[in-house]
């Protein structure tokens, strides 16, 4: 790719990022799916055309279908109308992909994100981590339930996959 062909597709693939940015997620509204971490790739493929990657936060998260249709429809409204949509499932989601400002965004929210190794989810309400786990599922199958011990508040937690 020439130099001009190259920058024409980064400001492009820029202008898709940002388009992206607007489309919040079917589920938790107050998070894009950018900050969600579904977004995994905007590129240019050998033959010019732009992808975009998305993965499902859950393996059969019913919100998948809804989430490429609004993908689809902020891109063609943003005369992006030729850009490529492809489902990647490897590596599966990890709450990991949140961005900084999501995870801000969702613990404000009342969501708290499960860390690796075994350690309890703090409280997004009182930030304690005397908690326990009362359900493997909470509002949508990529969370599971917790209840506070210290102010007795539930909130889901987005599993670390």
């Amino acid at each position: 790719m020439s130099a001009p062909a190259a920058d024409a597709a980064a400001t492009r693939e820029g202008r898709i990022w940002r388009t992206l940015e607007s489309v919040l997620d079917p589920e938790i509204p107050v998070v894009n799916v950018v900050e969600l971490g579904v977004v995994r790739h905007v590129r240019t493929a050998g033959d010019g055309r732009i992808h975009v990657g998305l993965t499902p936060t859950y393996s059969g998260c019913p919100a998948t279908e809804v989430i490429e249709q609004a993908v689809r429809a902020a891109l063609d409204h943003a005369g992006l109308d030729d850009v490529m949509l492809e489902t990647v499932l490897w590596p599966a989601w990890s709450s990991e992909w949140l961005s900084e400002s999501g995870r801000r965004k969702l613990e404000a929210f009342g969501v708290a994100i499960e860390p690796r190794a075994g350690t309890a989810p703090a409280c997004p309400r009182c930030a304690s981590r005397n908690v326990e786990r009362i359900g493997e599922f909470g509002s949508t199958p990529c969370k599971a339930h917790y209840r506070c011990r210290t102010c007795r508040e539930p909130f889901d937690t987005f599993k670390c996959i």
